[in-house]
This record gives structure tokens, C-alpha cells and sequence, in this order.
């Protein structure tokens, strides 16, 4: 135990959660400072690129195989799952419309490639290797749990839109998952010739823009937070809290049944314990438009997202250290 608190202490130092934890609180304190929109857009479009490609050149290396397949089958079944066990678990905390709480599960049973990247950049600064093919499990995960939470109101005698062609659109072709799902294919197909081509231009500097980009993220939660008040309820408080932890779990049982490293656990842990804020609000904009913006927004990137970032990541990475023998 004292292990695990030990390398939860020192993953949560680190120059990308403090510069989080700097943003959270300049916007809580009503500070002026801000990062440009056009800025934070183009630090976004680096670091997915960034991260697909360093994925695609991974795979390159490490072939497509059984394990691959795995991993990505246990994702998909993973973000199908996780929103019904959300959705029961506001209906315990909270008394949330049965629309409210769908669209709350299906942004916790999809991820936050934000939260992706950080852990994964932590892991790097703690010499943790983990599996390629993570990021691809990552794009997987995006889309499974909207058709989870469309099933949930049906099934509930609530209003949903349907599987149409517009929200397909929104899904398939989210901004964050073509560049995510086309970077990660340029480096599969260019393999370790391409990456030392730009590796000066997508290595070195690739932390110093995600702790500028995680800057903005805190001062967006932050601002988030100050004008959450009449949607934070305890219930909603402890939702937020909760489930990142259960997902988490079950992301951990998924990564032993799977064999996966102890970075590779890590990530999985991470990947079931995030909640989107990209991909799921725009989807649910189209498929759910009843439900409130204010609440879902709130809880993903107001309360599961800051969370994740200075104390879950930390503990999801010293538990899958412990427990796979890093």
C-alpha cells in the first residue's frame, strides 16, 4: 500500500497535472488569464496527431495479432457496458430524468482522449512502457456506449432521435477521431521510417504542448465549476467521483484477463475511468436533444475530468504497477 501511495504522490507532481492544477485555479480565483481559442485548437490538432501516429508506428512494430484483436473487442464491450452501470448508479444517487441520466452514462462509457494522452505522457516520464495498439482501443471506444444510452431510453419509455444518418455522421466523423483514427493509420502504414522523419517535430516537444493545452483544459473546468451551482447536487457530486473509480476497475479486471503490461493496464484503467466531452455532446446534441447540456457538461468536464487528472491517473498507474509487477 504504501508503494502504490508512493508513485501516486510522484506521478501526480509532474509539470502536465500542475499545469492543470494551474489553470483550475487561476479560473477559480477569476483570473484574466486565458489561452486563445485559435491556439488551444491547433495544441488539440498536435497532440492527436501526435499520439495516433505514435500509436500506428507502435503497431508497425509490434505486428497485428491476437492480442491486438483482443484488446479491442474487450474495449468495445467495455464502453457498451459501463453506461448501464452508470445509468443504474445515477438512478441510485441522483433524481435525474431517465434522459438526463442516459445522457450523462453514455459520456462515461466513451472516453476522453485528453485523459488518454496525459496518462500516457505520464507513463512515458516514469519510463513505463505500455502497448502500442492502446490508442486504437482508444478510438474503438468512442462510439459503442451512444447506442447503449439510446437503448437505455427506448427501453425506458424515454424520447430518443435514432441510430439516423445525421448522428452517424456526428459519431463516425468527429473531428478528434478522423484525425485520431487517420494519424494512427499514417503511422502503421510508414512504420519506423516515417517516425524518423518527424520525430524531432512530434517527440521532443510533445510534452511541453500538452502541459500548455492541459493550461487551457484547467481554466475551462474551472470556469466550468463557478458556474455549476444549481447542477451540482451531492448525488451528481458523487457520481462524478464514483464512477470513474468503478470504471476504472473494470478497466483493471479487462487488462489482467488480457495480460497487458503494467502501461497498458494503466491505460486501460484510464480509458474505462474517463467520460468524453468531445465526441458524446455533439452526438447527444443530435440523438438526445431533450437532455440538458448543463448537466452532462458539468459532470465530465467539471468534476470526472479534474479528478482523473490529479488524482486518478496517479493511482490508476501505481495500482497497475503493483499489481503487474512494473
Amino acid at each position: 500500500m504504501q508503494d502504490i501511495l508512493t508513485l501516486a504522490g510522484a506521478n501526480l507532481l509532474t509539470p502536465m497535472i500542475l499545469c492543470f492544477a494551474l489553470g483550475l485555479a487561476a479560473a477559480l480565483a477569476r483570473s484574466e488569464l486565458s489561452v486563445p481559442e485559435a491556439a488551444a485548437k491547433a495544441l488539440s490538432i498536435y497532440l492527436l496527431f501526435a499520439i495516433g501516429f505514435k500509436g500506428g508506428v507502435s503497431v508497425a512494430d509490434h505486428g497485428l495479432d491476437g492480442s491486438l484483436i483482443a484488446a479491442l473487442i474487450a474495449g468495445v464491450i467495455l464502453s457498451f457496458a459501463l453506461p448501464f452501470l452508470a445509468f443504474a448508479l445515477l438512478k441510485t444517487l441522483t433524481r435525474m430524468s431517465v434522459t438526463d441520466a442516459a445522457a450523462v452514462a453514455a459520456h462515461y462509457g466513451s472516453i476522453s482522449i485528453v485523459t488518454f494522452v496525459t496518462a500516457t505522457s505520464v507513463l512515458q516520464s516514469q519510463g513505463i512502457a505500455a502497448e502500442g495498439y492502446m490508442v486504437a482501443v482508444a478510438a474503438a471506444m468512442e462510439a459503442p456506449a451512444i447506442i447503449s444510452a439510446l437503448f437505455i431510453v427506448s427501453r425506458a419509455g424515454g424520447k430518443a432521435e435514432g441510430m439516423d444518418a445525421e448522428l452517424w455522421r456526428e459519431i463516425l466523423l468527429n473531428g478528434s477521431i478522423v484525425l485520431l483514427i487517420g494519424a494512427f493509420a499514417i503511422g502503421l502504414i510508414t512504420g519506423a521510417d516515417g517516425m524518423a522523419r518527424i520525430e524531432s517535430f512530434i517527440v521532443s516537444p510533445f510534452q511541453g504542448v500538452l502541459c500548455l493545452f492541459l493550461l487551457d483544459m484547467g481554466l475551462v473546468a474551472g470556469r466550468g465549476l463557478r458556474g455549476a451551482r444549481g447542477v451540482l447536487t451531492a448525488g451528481t457530486l458523487a457520481f462524478g467521483i464514483l464512477m470513474p473509480v468503478l470504471g476504472a476497475a473494470a478497466g483493471l479486471a479487462a487488462a489482467l484477463l488480457l495480460g497487458l503490461s503494467p502501461g497498458g493496464t494503466a491505460l486501460m484503467m484510464t480509458l474505462c475511468a474517463s467520460a468524453s466531452y468531445i465526441a458524446v455532446p455533439a452526438a447527444m446534441r443530435v440523438a438526445l436533444p431533450e437532455a440538458n447540456p448543463s448537466i452532462y457538461l458539468t459532470l465530465s468536464l467539471g468534476i470526472t475530468f479534474p479528478f482523473n487528472l490529479t488524482l486518478g491517473i496517479p493511482a490508476y498507474v501505481a495500482v497497475a504497477t503493483a499489481l503487474t509487477g512494473g
